[in-house]
């Protein structure tokens, strides 16, 4: 059975923390396709990939040659400026798009000059350019002003204004990458739990672009600037599985496009929180800024249209194994929908339970498995598979056990 919620049920004051028993649902059959202009994806992706490569190629998907789903004049998610990079700031922030940020100090820190913190907190800065900002007001702890001398104690906040002009260059790093497809025009890769995908407030090495830069030898679209070359979507840093990189502008834009249209076809493997009673349910709740917490996103009226499909593959008395099928993909849509409907992500800390469980997630339990496209240069679909990472398939065995 199909069990919908949308946003035409909600009331004028409904906040995200109701709960969807609240909220009248459409029950149907579950419909593999659907009318035109409903904004569900319709035609079904075959599970099974050929053996080898996890690559499948071939005719392009009915769905995938139509769009009907096109929200007009909607720009993609993955690349609108205002919105918030996905990737996370120790541990739980979302950091903002831009030139400003903030960090705690930490105990093996305390005592230090604040000159020393930062020159490891922001690498590819010089000491004096870190000086500069120092004097000229545009770091502070706990709002106060500094000098280069001043030594910082635990829990300080320390507040960074970073001039576009001292963004620190990005530079290519021999990180190995998990390639899933490759051609002269996109890269498929598997992303590890733990890895941020573009240098952001925080994280200016280690990231998918250092790699990816290293790895595609500087051959990467620069339509997202320096900070994201290459990069039309994200996952979050502790979400794991496969992410698309454009190496060209011309790739990019048919990508992004894509997006737009939502005809990229994303399937994620999940493990929640709870028995989920029903086989198939559709979320179809708005998403925005949480009112109470900007780092946070929320259900809310006033969001932007999210749909999430959800697939129930095996129950565990406590804990579900379902696959996630994004029609949208808003930030943190499927951790924020699957809060809202009360079985969170196991690990997910920020959305879910602060509870200790018997299973060491490190981050929520999410895997980026299928990411199917139409290539931009040859029209052909293509259809990867992220194989599930050590920690989910060892989490499955104790379920299971």
């Amino acid at each position: 059975m199909l069990e919908t919620f949308s946003p035409e049920n909600l009331s004028p004051g409904y906040l995200s923390d109701k709960s969807p028993e609240n909220i009248s649902g459409v029950k149907e059959t579950f419909p593999e396709q659907l009318s035109e202009g409903n904004g569900i994806v319709s035609e079904e992706i075959p599970e099974k990939l050929s053996e080898g490569n996890g690559i499948v190629t071939g005719e392009i998907p009915e769905k995938l040659s139509e769009g009907n789903d096109n929200v007009p004049g909607e720009p993609p998610e993955e690349f609108v400026p205002e919105e918030a990079p996905e990737e996370l700031s120790d541990g739980n922030d979302i950091v903002p798009e831009g030139d400003s940020f903030s960090f705690s100090i930490t105990a093996p820190e305390a005592g230090e000059r604040i000159d020393k913190v930062l020159a490891v907190r922001i690498p590819g800065q010089s000491r004096s350019y870190l000086k500069k900002l120092i004097k000229e007001e545009l770091i502070r702890i706990d709002g106060r002003p500094v000098k280069p001398s001043t030594c910082v104690s635990e829990n300080e906040t320390v507040s960074v204004v970073l001039p576009v002009r001292m963004l620190p260059d990005i530079l290519p790093e021999d990180i190995p990458l998990d390639v899933l497809y490759e051609d002269e025009d996109v890269l498929v890769v598997n992303k590890p739990k733990g890895m941020v995908v573009h240098p952001a407030a925080g994280h200016y090495t280690g990231t998918l672009v250092n790699a990816v830069m290293y790895h595609c030898k500087g051959s990467l679209s620069g339509i997202n600037g320096v900070l994201r070359p290459g990069i039309v979507h994200r996952i979050d840093k502790d979400t794991t599985g496969s992410i698309i990189v454009c190496k060209n502008d011309n790739a990019h834009q048919s990508i992004a496009g894509q997006l737009a249209e939502h005809t990229i076809v994303r399937r994620y493997r999940a493990i929640v929180l709870g028995n989920i009673r029903e086989d198939t349910v559709t979320i179809s709740q708005p998403i925005g800024r949480d009112p109470s917490d900007r780092k946070k996103m929320a259900v809310r009226p006033d969001g932007r249209q999210a749909v999430t499909h959800v697939r129930v593959l095996e129950r565990f008395g406590n804990y579900t194994y379902i696959e996630c099928r994004l029609e949208t993909g808003r930030t943190h849509q499927i951790r924020v929908h699957l809060a809202w409907y009360r079985h969170p992500l196991l690990g997910d800390t920020v959305y879910g339970s602060s509870k200790k469980t018997p299973f060491a997630t490190q981050g929520q339990c999410l895997h980026a498995q299928i990411l199917g496209f139409i290539h931009p240069v040859s029209g052909t679909y293509i259809e990867t598979e992220a194989p599930l990472p050590d920690y989910f398939n060892n989490i499955l065995k104790k379920l299971r056990s």
